[in-house]
């Protein structure tokens, strides 16, 4: 047996020149270097490969610079969103948390461990043509949600740069130049090469949430040494929504608005790679792994949902209402005003610095997200074009996009919370229907009908919240659009590349091919499309070659057949086997693209044997214009001529090249 893996003869021409000469060699040899990492396998918290493992409460806190960062923002978004209901309204979505959120993520967990999360669910439930084009639309969303998260966590920051009392007066009024210039920091990070860094990660979320915790325990004994903050707040409530049970319901409904709290679940299973596993722990079943990831989860929801609901209260109650308003000093830093009210500028200048730091680590979270999501789904698809290989061409585009962002609006909490609600939600949304359709599939009634529950509750969430605040699908739809634009042509483009990440010859083919390589110093192959698999059939094929094609009558040949796959795959390894039947040898492959597999064969027993194969076709029937299209949509159609330019593409020596016979 023998397996090596297919390259395209212009690889070289991917490499950085070692010799730059030109100024625009030089950059373009910087900008592509490490074109060749795998999918996947880019610096980061989300890096699906690492050189070492930690403890999952370690790994807790690269989940916690994204979830746990949103204390700096999420009281005064629920206060805005909720008004005096933002208590109630954050127990509904702690209710949500915990009874569905984080039930449905741990079943991603046991059955994604990889840290591709819900979307690579989703992709093996949804096969073909239909499931790639879903994963395009949630790529959209979840780089919505992760560019979001760049920009409304530099933006946070910032906010609390220019209301920090030490702060220079020429910062007020500058918040769009200081967010692009964190953006622009987060970018230069990445392009000297990000490392991951889970040690910062540990002592940031430590210290964040120590700082979180003083001022809601300071704050809470400021309520109860003032008692009338509770029941000035509970006229007011009455006053406006009338007896409990409306504003039960109300909470019930407004709560949507507050899903920024959920933000942290992907992120959780995207880190699972990082996650040390038990000793017995195998690749395809990581049980330590998966309990580290389950504990990971588990945590993380209970202390962010007891933050968010003590959070809630004494932000409500200690805060007057339109201080949450823009322009007002407690808009997007609730926390940060209490420290600075009850605990001086010292104290609130460090909660400050404390929550500069982690919004900032949390857009390099996300980063390294994208870059790991990007590379991991869409090369494979060969709907990327080759640079989204590399790591630095993709951090400057996601750059331009924050900045754009950023501009957009104005480096606005409030205004892009929506949006980051949108690509959360429907993210959390894809989950809970990922494990709905795993559980049926698995014939689980139970979890079905629990999940499916849960999967109704998150429809109507992410349902109300598009309605409410449209902008996270209209940006989303951008991301959606330009995904599917760019990743259509690249697929037309890259049509003429080998796409066999490997080819594997059992030990019957390699003893045909070699046999005839070396007693006759030649071998033939005839392209056959199976049908009824009957000796006449492939009698009357070998005559109709020998006749039009000029075969020898006594020169062997073999038959070499393509069987039917998924076609919407780009990258496949091929496992090639050979068999006799009647008779006659036969060389079979399964795959979804016949054309660019029987290239990569052909070179492949080249390789094998030091004789350059020959093939054999006959004409296709119908329009050449509709059969390049069905070539392009199935994998079949103008089979001879496109494994001809294949090959032409491959290989560049004419002499090494396969020849291509068509009658």
């Amino acid at each position: 047996m023998v397996t090596t893996r297919a390259q395209p003869a212009d690889a070289d021409a991917l490499e950085p020149s070692p010799l730059p000469h030109l100024r625009s060699d030089r950059l373009r040899s910087w900008l592509l270097y490490g074109l060749k990492s795998n999918s996947g396998s880019h610096p980061g918290p989300h890096a699906e490969t690492v050189e070492k493992t930690h403890s999952w409460w370690r790994v807790m806190c690269l989940t916690g610079v994204d979830y746990f960062s949103t204390l700096g923002y999420q009281p005064a978004i629920a206060a805005v969103a909720a008004g005096l209901l933002s208590p109630m309204a954050t127990i509904v979505l702690v209710l949500l948390t915990l009874l569905g959120a984080l039930p449905v993520y741990r079943r991603v967990a046991r059955e994604s461990f990889r840290g591709e999360g819900s979307i690579a669910m989703l992709e093996r439930l949804l096969p073909w043509w239909g499931g790639k084009l879903f994963v395009l639309v949630l790529l959209g969303f979840a780089a919505t949600d992760f560019m979001i998260t760049i920009t409304l966590s530099a933006a946070d920051a910032t906010a609390h740069a220019v209301e920090n009392p030490f702060a220079p007066a020429w910062f007020d009024g500058a918040e769009v130049p200081l967010t692009l210039g964190l953006v622009a920091l987060l970018g230069i990070v990445f392009l000297k090469g990000f490392k991951e860094a889970i040690n910062i990660a540990v002592v940031l979320v430590a210290v964040f949430l120590a700082l979180n915790a003083v001022v809601i325990v300071v704050s809470i004994g400021h309520v109860f040494d003032n008692p009338v903050v509770v029941t000035d707040w509970w006229a007011a409530l009455t006053a406006q929504h009338g007896n409990p049970f409306v504003m039960v319901g109300i909470a019930l409904i407004v709560f949507p608005k507050l899903a920024l709290g959920l933000s942290g679940f992907e992120t959780g299973v995207a880190v699972m790679p990082q996650i040390t596993g038990a000793p017995g722990d195998t690749a395809a079943n990581p049980v330590g792994r998966i309990r580290g990831a389950k504990r990971l989860l588990l945590t993380a929801a209970l202390i962010m949902s007891t933050f968010l609901i003590t959070s809630s209260i004494v932000t409500t109650l200690l805060i007057p209402q339109e201080q949450f308003q823009a322009g007002g000093e407690a808009n997007g830093r609730a926390l940060a005003y209490l420290a600075h009210e009850f605990l001086g500028d010292i104290f609130g200048t460090a909660y400050d610095i404390s929550t500069i730091c982690i919004l900032w680590f949390a857009g390099a979270s996300a980063m390294a997200g994208l870059l790991n999501i990007v590379p991991r789904y869409l090369p494979r698809y060969g709907m990327a074009p080759q640079w989204a290989a590399a790591v630095r061409p993709l951090v400057l585009v996601f750059t331009a996009i924050a900045f754009l962002i950023t501009i957009l609006f104005d480096a606005n909490v409030d205004a892009q919370g929506g949006a980051y609600a949108t690509g959360v939600l429907v993210l959390i949304t894809s989950a809970s229907i990922a494990v709905t359709l795993s559980a049926l599939h698995k014939k689980q009634r139970r979890r079905t009908v629990g999940f499916a529950a849960i999967a109704a509750v998150f429809v109507y969430t992410t349902i109300v919240n598009v309605i409410e605040r449209p902008d996270g699908v209209r940006i989303a739809a951008v991301f959606i659009v330009g995904i599917i634009v760019v990743s259509l042509i690249s697929r037309v483009q890259r049509s003429f590349q080998l796409r066999a990440t490997s080819v594997t010859l059992d030990a019957q083919a390699r003893d045909f091919v070699e046999s005839d390589a070396d007693d006759y110093g030649a071998i033939r192959i005839i392209s056959h499309e199976p049908n009824t698999g009957s000796a006449d059939e492939y009698r009357k094929k070998l005559s109709e070659e020998r006749r039009d094609s000029g075969i020898p009558g006594r020169a062997p040949v073999l038959f070499l057949e393509v069987y039917p796959a998924d076609s919407s795959n780009f990258e496949e390894d091929l496992q090639v086997g050979g068999v006799i039947r009647h008779g006659f040898r036969i060389l079979q492959v399964k795959s979804g693209n016949i054309p660019n597999t029987l290239a990569t064969i052909l070179l492949e027993i080249r390789d094998v044997t030091g004789v350059v194969p020959e093939i054999y076709f006959e004409w296709t029937e119908g329009n050449p214009i509709s059969n390049m299209f069905r070539y392009l949509i199935t994998g079949t159609g103008e089979v001879a001529p496109v494994t001809r330019e294949v090959l032409r593409r491959a290989e560049a020596s004419r002499s090494r090249r396969p020849d291509v016979h068509v009658s």
